[in-house]
């Protein structure tokens, strides 16, 4: 579980929450079903418009990633490729085979099936890497719905304040309005300005640095799959794949 993430939104909730106290607006001031309707339904309707389904979905199945990103053990991958390693040099790739339906990572399982096939390394390089380009693009445009969110929200919470202060022109001849009037117009631009840059923009970034280090490991694998079909020494594809632990 990653504790940064969830302390990041419990901080945001203080930081608009307790503002909102100290500068003496009031809770009921951060509440306005019409912002709530322009700034996040409109959100939700410009993101539906802007993305293909197919990565919509995906964008829900990987936010959880920002609580909960796959779990990452390098120095467990790198022992397990050594033992890989050194169990070719005994018994040959042939003798890899049991070790390919243990594998619950697809992506390593279709890797150590090439090389127990006996497929080229330059093939099984050129595969794997198409498999891995093609993974990462889609997980990084699921990434990126939550970056047009934080786009466009901001924008809509302007709208939702023209809005508020259209209204209010309306009620010029009573002065007692116009107060609370004022007030509710500028929730929409909280809704819009805050919900970009402390959940939107940061939920974005945080699903690209998981992608950027699942991609780290794919090309590991890689390397360390080319490195026993090349029949390399254990010591040197320790030394090669040490790189990748920092």
């Amino acid at each position: 579980m990653d504790i940064l993430s969830l302390l990041g939104l419990l901080l945001a909730l203080v930081s608009l929450v307790g503002g909102s106290l100290l500068k003496g607006a009031g809770l009921g001031s951060l509440w306005s079903s019409g912002a709530f309707v322009i700034v996040i339904v409109g959100t939700v309707a410009a993101i539906f418009l802007h993305t293909p389904p197919a990565v919509f979905r995906r964008a829900l199945r990987i936010v959880g990633w920002v609580i909960r990103p796959p779990v990452s053990d390098r120095e467990a991958l790198l022992a397990q490729i050594l033992e890989w390693s050194n169990l070719a040099r005994r018994q040959g790739l042939l003798g890899l085979e049991p070790q390919v339906q243990e594998q619950t990572d697809p992506f390593l399982r279709k890797g150590l099936q090439m090389l127990v096939d006996g497929v080229e390394p330059e093939q099984i390089r050129h595969m794997l890497e198409i498999d891995l380009n093609t993974q990462e693009s889609q997980e990084l445009a699921a990434a990126r719905v939550f970056e047009g969110m934080g786009t466009y929200a901001p924008t809509l919470g302007i709208i939702g304040a023209v809005f508020g202060l259209m209204a209010v022109m309306k009620n010029l001849a009573d002065p007692g309005k116009l107060g609370h009037g004022i007030a509710a117009a500028f929730t929409a631009t909280i809704y819009g300005i805050s919900s970009a840059n402390l959940l939107f923009l940061p939920v974005a970034a945080k699903l690209k640095s998981v992608i950027a280090r699942r991609t780290g490991e794919r090309e590991m694998i890689i390397e360390g799959l080319i490195a026993i079909a090349q029949g390399e020494n254990p010591r040197n594809i320790e030394s090669k794949l040490a790189g990748f632990l920092h």
